[in-house]
């Protein structure tokens, strides 16, 4: 008896294993409040800080996104400040657990025509992992933003992380996915500067750092601050 190939795996090195704009499709996975509640692997509003720069620089590089909550009613509406990020795109929401095995958000994302698939949600072990192992047995290359994602404790966190791993799937940070999209600092084509100060400022000390820079760069020099510069 005959049966159906599987799907070729996917490149883990080489220029064609790293992420671009064009070939990356981004799902964001139930950031509410229930789930924040009982968020222990991380600091909560680090993850909170984390997803909404994820979500600016996927918005910034003109990556198709997501967002999905499961059970709004008992749940909670999606965090505001990643809400406001799409101000104008409804959250799908969900009964299933597994957000795979919901077809409205498998045709959302299948209708992008995109094949490396990135997810960060909450919880890692539950909701993240479930679609995760499942889209990469389907053929899609799988990246888990582990940093934008948390558990309900550390070792639920990691014990995920470590499963996905071994279903095929890439554990990468959020500043990581932000660097695979832009490739090259010289290039200006891909996102404004606006739009990528906006998600650097997510970045703790670097983004600070990167604002400053910023403001400094645009202060006009007067005569008189010429002047006392020069005494």
């Amino acid at each position: 008896m005959s049966t159906s190939p599987s799907p070729s795996p996917s490149p883990k090195t080489g220029l064609e294993a790293l992420l671009s704009p064009e070939e990356s499709v981004l799902v964001l996975i139930d950031h509410q409040p229930y789930q924040f509640a009982n968020l222990h692997s991380h600091e909560p509003m680090m993850v909170s800080s984390n997803v909404v720069g994820l979500a600016k620089a996927a918005k910034g590089y003109g990556v198709p996104t997501i967002l999905t909550t499961v059970v709004e009613d008992r749940g909670g509406l999606l965090i505001q400040p990643l809400q406001d990020v799409f101000p104008d795109q409804k959250p799908i929401n969900r009964t299933f657990i597994n957000t795979w095995e919901d077809r409205v958000v498998v045709d959302a994302v299948k209708a992008t025509g995109r094949k490396k698939l990135i997810l960060a949600g909450l919880w890692t072990e539950i909701c993240v992992a479930m679609p995760a192992i499942q889209a990469a047995g389907e053929g899609f290359d799988v990246y888990v933003v582990t940093d934008a994602s948390g558990g309900v404790s550390a070792e639920a966190h990691d014990m995920a992380v470590r499963r996905m791993v071994q279903a095929g799937v890439v554990p990468v940070t959020w500043l990581a996915v932000m660097g695979e999209w832009q490739r090259d600092w010289a290039r200006t084509d891909r996102i404004t500067p606006e739009d990528q100060l906006a998600a650097l400022a997510h970045t703790g000390a670097t983004g600070i750092a990167t604002l400053w820079e910023q403001q400094l760069l645009n202060t006009p020099v007067t005569a008189d601050a010429g002047t006392a510069a020069r005494v």
